[in-house]
């Protein structure tokens, strides 16, 4: 088995441990007894039960990322690609039992304020994202002109809150149904 798919079982069987038992409960031991392997071998992963811990809440999110990304490279035209990637970066954590109880139990891991936010570079490349589409919009004269930094971190934001309301308060479907007006707000904006 190569390196880097014994490194992503590595993280998978951590993310599983981690969302069963929380942070504070799992033990390496757990994690080396998940992978039948020993302890000492787990440490040539990480240096740490921290350390895997960050890892495998990054890998996941990077995987949450890479599912997005692809979504939209699928679509043509910014406003589709808007449209699902909205859609598919809020609906993922139906598909993703381990990083959504993660979530639940460490809300911490997906801030509301990134005055501290662990995983920051993965938030920024997301907000980059949707810098992207927005761009593409505007270029191809759907999107009114706007400042792209700014509403792409707005946009974020209540990306942020629908994460929160719909996975770690699970409001359920007010929620759902409120996400799809704020998109069609987004998208219509209040003007005729």
């Amino acid at each position: 088995m190569e390196k880097d798919e014994k490194l992503e079982k590595v993280l998978l069987a951590s993310l599983k441990m981690f969302a069963r038992y929380g942070f504070k409960k799992t033990t390496v031991e757990d994690i080396a007894g998940e992978l039948g392997m020993t302890k000492g071998n787990l440490y040539l992963y990480a240096k740490d039960k921290k350390d895997l811990y960050y890892r495998s809440v990054a890998w996941a999110l990077l995987r949450w990322q890479g599912k997005v990304a692809e979504a939209v490279r699928e679509e043509s035209g910014a406003q589709a690609q808007f449209q699902v990637l909205c859609h598919k970066a809020v609906e993922y954590l139906t598909e993703d039992d381990h990083l959504r109880e993660i979530l639940i139990h460490d809300p911490d891991i997906f801030p509301m304020f990134a005055d501290h936010d662990p995983y920051a570079d993965i938030n920024n490349a997301s907000v980059a994202m949707i810098q992207q589409v927005l761009r593409l919009g505007i270029e191809e004269g759907v999107f009114r002109h706007v400042e792209v930094e700014r509403i792409a971190e707005v946009i974020f934001s209540i990306y942020k809150m629908f994460i929160i309301r719909t996975y770690i308060r699970q409001e359920g479907e007010k929620v759902h149904q409120m996400f799809e007006d704020t998109l069609e707000l987004v998208m219509k904006g209040l003007l005729f």
